[in-house]
């Protein structure tokens, strides 16, 4: 009867738009969601680092190196972020990266796919990080303050890569006809599995029934998908490239843009681990986690030094 109580109070305190904290009473399937939807996310981010990564020394002046360095920081921080979001909810973070290192834990299929040319980082920026902000914004509103108030941050800085992206895109379509063409090329190739980056169709999505009853997500994955088109088409039409699909057209009556059938084999195969790149994505984060090894051994020890050293002089 209590365990009833304490489920209608909580439900009531959701409905009411208000946040839950981590002492806070929730129910253990709220629990277990959000641990599985933040620690996802977090190992987007960091996985997300790769792809760019890879361009930074190739990247085709200084200023252009600086900035995407920059972005890949923002990247790691997103992770750490999200990391120490999921730590509220009473798991250690060590678990989270083996759940990752393991195949256990999934992350975005987008970040499964090779960066093949420069303008492949102008795609990313616009189209990947621009599907990004229309699933993350909601999320500054979800039910559970750390993860709402850690994704306030990860959008604003976030919004600076799309841009960046764009302005990217912008330049190698103005430039000279090779770059507009890999700009295309790029377009061709990023365009489909950044609409797979919402997720499967809502009839089809196991999990979000749930999470949007709990207010841990605000739009069902269509709705974003469907938001996320309408808003990149005219944007593409601006840098004057042709969006890859012969059956996009506006529909007045919708008040939407109508849109080819995506290829969801193509989407389950990547996240079962059959991607391109799945396998040199996660052997590169383990390796990066075993040699980094030293270094979390060495903050530890650094801050147990400084502890004695605190409770000596107290003493």
């Amino acid at each position: 009867m209590e365990e009833k109580n304490l489920l209608e109070r909580f439900e009531a305190y959701v409905a009411a738009n208000k946040k839950i904290e981590p002492k806070d009473w929730m129910p253990d399937d709220y629990r277990k969601t959000l641990i599985r939807q933040i620690s996802q996310h977090a190992h987007s981010e960091i996985v997300g680092m790769l792809p760019e990564g890879n361009w930074i020394t190739r990247a085709p002046s200084l200023q252009r190196k600086a900035i995407l360095l920059a972005k890949v920081q923002d990247e790691a921080g997103h992770g750490l972020y999200l990391y120490s979001a999921c730590e509220t909810l009473g798991v250690e973070r060590d678990d989270t990266l083996e759940d990752l290192h393991s195949g256990k834990a999934k992350y975005s299929s987008i970040f499964n796919y090779p960066t093949v040319s420069w303008a492949d980082i102008g795609a990313i920026g616009w189209l990947v990080d621009g599907a990004a902000i229309m699933n993350q914004v909601p999320l500054c509103k979800c039910s559970y303050g750390p993860y709402a108030r850690a994704m306030v941050r990860v959008c604003k800085e976030e919004s600076f890569h799309q841009r960046q992206g764009f302005q990217i895109m912008l330049t190698m379509a103005k430039g000279t006809p090779e770059q507009k063409a890999m700009a295309q090329d790029a377009l061709n190739r990023w365009w489909w599995p950044s609409l797979m980056m919402f997720g499967p169709t809502d009839d089809n999505s196991p999990n979000s029934a749930k999470s949007m009853k709990w207010k841990i997500k605000l739009f069902s994955n269509d709705e974003l998908r469907q938001r996320f088109i309408d808003m990149t088409v005219p944007q593409a039409e601006v840098l004057g490239l042709t969006i890859p699909d012969p059956d996009l057209k506006w529909n007045e009556e919708r008040g939407h843009y109508d849109f080819g059938e995506i290829n969801w084999e193509e989407f389950y195969n990547v996240i079962k681990g059959n991607g391109p790149c799945n396998k040199q994505r996660v052997e590169t984060r383990r390796n990066a986690y075993d040699k980094g090894a030293w270094v979390r051994e060495a903050a530890i020890a650094h801050a147990e030094k400084r502890e004695a050293r605190r409770k000596e002089a107290a003493a």
